[in-house]
């Protein structure tokens, strides 16, 4: 069934491409974005220019009954962003949470991060865990799709590492937590995020690492 997508960071690595399958799939999307950056979107897809942090800009722009999809977000985080993960991350969820409810969306669809409990990573971790409990707090039916790295092109150095995760899945006392942080890659993400615009849940809907990557299985 055709849907209406509302969606954050449409002009982003992964934006640009879940647009482009969703196109091909006849939805009708409708990418929020910022002044100068309208020729970034897919062709097809239609544009909303305001502030994404500023709910007032683009909730009149959300069409009632829609699936909001929250991708923007701090392009390939590290421990040394930390301070982004709170001024951009955060803040764009808080107000992206706050205009769906306003607007009366259907489904939020929202990608968060493993909250298996990490040092390194905690600020992210920890900033994507409020965007998930904002998102609770509306009341809207919701997704969460909790990945914790994604290989894609420009992103593929941690295959590197794929022994040692395989290693660490084997062992008993590493396996919960070496599965819960392992490896999705991009192909991977979009159908899950396919899925979840196209099977709406009523509830709370949450996609681990392990389900994530059991979508082409």
């Amino acid at each position: 069934m055709e849907q209406t997508i509302f969606i954050t960071g449409g002009t982003g690595y992964m934006g640009r491409r879940l647009i482009s399958l969703l196109l091909k799939r006849k939805h009708r999307v409708i990418a929020l974005v910022r002044a100068g950056s309208e020729s970034k979107a897919p062709f097809g897809c239609e544009t909303v220019t305001a502030n994404p942090f500023e709910p007032s800009t683009f909730v009149k722009k959300i069409p009632a009954g829609c699936t909001f999809v929250q991708l923007l977000g701090v392009s390939r985080p590290s421990p040394r962003k930390r301070r982004q993960f709170y001024d951009i991350d955060l803040k764009s969820v808080l107000a992206s949470a706050e205009a769906a409810k306003r607007a009366g969306v259907a489904h939020f669809i929202y990608v968060s991060v493993s909250q298996t409990p990490t040092r390194i990573m905690r600020d992210y971790q920890r900033v994507r865990a409020m965007g998930e409990q904002a998102v609770r707090a509306t009341g809207i039916p919701h997704t969460f799709i909790r990945p914790w790295y994604v290989l894609g092109p420009g992103h593929w150095w941690p295959v590197l590492l794929w022994p040692v995760y395989k290693v660490l899945e084997f062992i008993p006392f590493t396996r919960a937590k070496a599965l819960d942080l392992g490896l999705v890659t991009l192909p991977q993400m979009l159908q899950t995020l396919l899925m979840a615009v196209e099977n709406r849940t009523e509830d709370e809907r949450i996609w681990k690492v392990q389900e994530i990557r059991r979508v082409f299985t």
